[in-house]
């Protein structure tokens, strides 16, 4: 395979991955980049962040190095940019020793496009002595939120990455990730080394995706209600234990489900083929742990379901960020109980962390369960927990479609926020709720707290009931944890009429099961469905030829596209968004005889 000339970014967008034009900040960034700039880029999943790095590597002279946490997203992106006509390669554990050769005689003779790489890997000092030999391009830093100590997914071999710069000096280094809140944006500039690098933040609105939070009441029923609206969907179900998994998996079977297991304790070979089965075909359910997901690339993930709580806001995000990456609609479920929230905990607070880092983890969980708790907009509570404020309700949301009931809260939101101001805005829930409830505790006594004039003011709701009111008025802003403050709760400006009594606080009293509705799948073909299936089996056959995931081939809105236009020859084929120079040569007579055929 012959390396893609550099040339011009636009003539590259269109001849290698078949695109018209840039989406959101895209553009900016890879403007940037081309310069010889650094650049930290967050994008919610779907925005489109792999084009951020992967342009510019092509674009500039030498080598694109891409650090990679995991050797299946990595396998996946090679293959896609392979179909691209990119002469890409992955060097990992999962290779062959007469793979790992050829790449390493691509790699000298410079064959090389770009290079996927695990950030152990890539810091063998070795190995880094041979990449200095070399010109490189540009280095691009994934999943970029696993330096953060406070993130869900921390991985400590990123910590070494900072020494890129030294290593490669006046070569540009772009981190991306989908998931992280201020805190760990923070940490990702400082501890990559990044501190003159552009911040590019898009909007972390997934608007295609419709979120469901639920308390649990009877957990299979309810999960059997939800995936009976997606039927013959492929989807992803998370639960907390292995034990779960393999339960859940196998009840879903029993029901007529197609469903897999996925978790740490199964064999190499079967979680692999599992993985693969799941991103191979439409239809599979695939019931996981959380070992499974970061970095999967597959775009036709219709629904998420929590059958337990996850560990943070930042996890929840990232795991319902797996649906609907094509755009089209997708739908999640979150069911939760007290008896997820008290085994979080204590997975938390028994866990080797310092205390510190325990009382970030635990603020994070609460702030999910506010979310789960809020009586407004599911999607306002997530974005205002990423420091981003959406104007209106979504409308495409449980509390949005089906308005939870709820109590006027006003004068017990304005105790709780005079209780922090008074005690100088230097203390966290706990001792917030005591000063409220009139418990004389020796740190109330300490501080001459049982002096305050909201001392014991708050007797008419219990230690839950203020618990609740608070971590709802985190989820709306109103309050925010300063985790330099040992977790303290201080007021925004969201919070001072309401402390003046000039805005009203209505918030949940009780939440209601809901039944999730079907995300509709007619977007994909235009109004004609049956041509859209003609294509889609069209392409499975040829991904089953080459043993990639059909995605690889074409996403589905490629062929809700050519649905559309009914290209008639190549010409037309290749106006179709989505398709490059190397798939017009590869499919296009292909496509355009299945057209044929199907009578279009």
């Amino acid at each position: 395979m012959d390396m893609i000339a550099p040339t011009a970014p636009h003539e590259l967008l269109r001849t290698v991955f078949g695109l018209r034009g840039f989406r959101g900040r895209q553009e900016e960034v890879v403007s940037h980049v081309m310069a010889g700039g650094d650049a930290i880029v967050l994008m919610p999943t779907g925005g489109g962040k792999s084009l951020c790095y992967q342009l510019p590597a092509l674009c500039r002279p030498g080598l694109g190095i891409i650090v990679s946490p995991l050797i299946a997203l990595m396998r996946n992106q090679v293959a896609a940019m392979r179909q691209l006509g990119v002469n890409a390669a992955a060097l990992n554990s999962a290779i062959t020793a007469e793979e790992r050769s050829r790449i390493w005689d691509d790699l000298r003779a410079d064959r090389l496009d770009l290079l996927y790489v695990a950030p152990e890997r890539l810091m063998i000092p070795d190995f880094l002595e041979n990449l200095t030999r070399r010109q490189i391009s540009i280095i691009a830093i994934d999943e970029a939120h696993c330096v953060s100590q406070w993130g869900h997914d921390f991985r400590k071999e990123y910590l070494m990455l900072a020494a890129l710069r030294e290593c490669f000096p006046g070569v540009p280094r772009i981190a991306l990730t989908a998931t992280a809140d201020v805190q760990s944006r923070v940490e990702i500039r400082q501890r990559l080394a990044l501190e003159g690098a552009e911040m590019f933040i898009s909007s972390f609105d997934r608007p295609n995706i419709r979120y469901n939070i639920t308390p649990k009441a009877s957990p299979m029923r309810q999960l059997l209600a939800f995936l009976k609206t997606h039927e013959g969907e492929s989807g992803i179900v998370y639960c907390l234990s292995r034990n779960a998994v393999e339960e859940t998996a196998a009840a879903l079977n029993t029901h007529g489900i197609k469903a897999l297991p996925y978790h740490a304790k199964l064999s190499p070979g079967i979680r692999a083929a599992n993985q693969d089965a799941f991103l191979a075909d439409d239809g599979p359910v695939l019931v996981a742990t959380i070992a499974f997901g970061m970095g999967i690339d597959k775009p036709d993930v219709r629904f998420v379901v929590h059958m337990d709580l996850p560990g943070s806001l930042e996890a929840f995000y990232q795991e319902t960020g797996r649906a609907g990456r094509d755009g089209a609609p997708a739908e999640t479920l979150l069911l939760y109980g007290m008896q997820d929230l008290m085994l979080r905990k204590k997975m938390i607070t028994d866990g080797e962390a310092p205390e510190e880092v325990k009382r970030v983890e635990l603020s994070k969980m609460e702030a999910l369960l506010g979310v789960c708790e809020t009586a407004g907009c599911r999607r306002q509570a997530i974005l205002a927990c990423f420091g981003e404020v959406l104007p209106e309700p979504c409308g495409n949301c449980d509390s949005c479609i089906t308005p939870a009931e709820t109590w006027d809260a006003t004068i017990c939101a304005r105790k709780a926020l005079s209780a922090m101001l008074r005690t100088g805005q230097r203390f966290g829930v706990g001792h917030l709720v005591d000063v409220l409830l009139g418990e004389g505790t020796e740190k109330i006594i300490r501080f001459g707290h049982d002096k305050l004039p909201t001392f014991g003011v708050g007797k008419e709701l219990d230690r839950k009931a203020w618990q609740t009111l608070f971590r709802q008025l985190a989820a709306r802003g109103v309050v925010e944890t300063d985790h330099d403050q040992f977790g303290a709760l201080v007021m925004t400006e969201t919070g001072r009429p309401i402390l003046r009594g000039e805005q009203e606080v209505h918030l949940r009293r009780d939440v209601r099961v809901r039944t999730a509705r079907r995300a509709d799948r007619a977007f994909a073909a235009g109004g004609d469905t049956a041509l859209f299936e003609v294509l889609r089996q069209e392409r499975a056959r040829i991904a089953k030829e080459q043993k990639v995931p059909a995605y690889v081939i074409f996403h589905d809105a490629t062929l809700a596209a050519i649905a559309e236009a009914k290209p008639a020859s190549l010409a037309a084929l290749g106006e179709v968004p989505g398709i490059g120079r190397s798939k017009l040569e590869r499919y296009g007579e292909t496509i355009l005889a299945a057209l044929a055929q199907a009578n279009v």
